[in-house]
């Protein structure tokens, strides 16, 4: 009786601590050994303010599984001062050496300066927010840091429309 209690317990205390639309996540910090911006430096949940973002959490086994709605929102031009892109990356989802991502990174950072890209090397993400591991998820977030939207695994031409108009009301 007792350990069927400590389970239910545990199991609603996942759930309030898991990503919740409508509210600001728990601020999470990805530096030194647990990640941080491509460029080295460190990055926080408190930067999504200010403008409407999306942010990206994928393991890099599975980084085009949303690649329609990355190729809809290059289409789209949002202004910058308004709208912005965060690709979180889970290394610690992947056997892919990490000295090889961050290489790819560094990249990808120089021919895309508007996405923030951030590596995620110990699932912080996964665990502070309870977000989907070896997967590609979507949050969108408000300007005031609330989350708008999420989804995990791979958004269908609906999910897509959705998000977009999502975005386009909050911009």
């Amino acid at each position: 009786m007792f350990t069927r209690w400590m389970l239910v317990w545990t199991a609603v205390l996942g759930m309030l601590a898991a990503i919740e639309t409508g509210k600001v996540p728990p601020l999470v910090k990805l530096s030194e050994d647990a990640g941080g911006k491509a460029d080295g430096t460190a990055w926080d949940s408190s930067m999504l303010r200010g403008k409407v973002y999306v942010l990206f959490y994928v393991d890099p086994d599975k980084k085009d599984l949303n690649e329609a709605f990355v190729d809809v929102l290059h289409k789209k031009h949002y202004d910058g001062k308004r709208f912005g892109t965060v690709a979180v990356v889970n290394m610690a989802a992947t056997w892919k050496p990490d000295a090889i991502i961050e290489m790819l990174l560094e990249k990808k950072q120089k021919a895309y300066p508007r996405t923030i890209y951030v590596k995620d090397k110990r699932k912080v993400l996964v665990n502070a927010w309870k977000l989907a591991d070896d997967n590609s998820d979507v949050l969108i977030f408000g300007k005031d840091g609330k989350l708008l939207y999420r989804h995990f695994g791979k958004m269908s031409s609906d999910e897509i429309a959705k998000a977009i108009k999502i975005i386009e009301s909050h911009l």
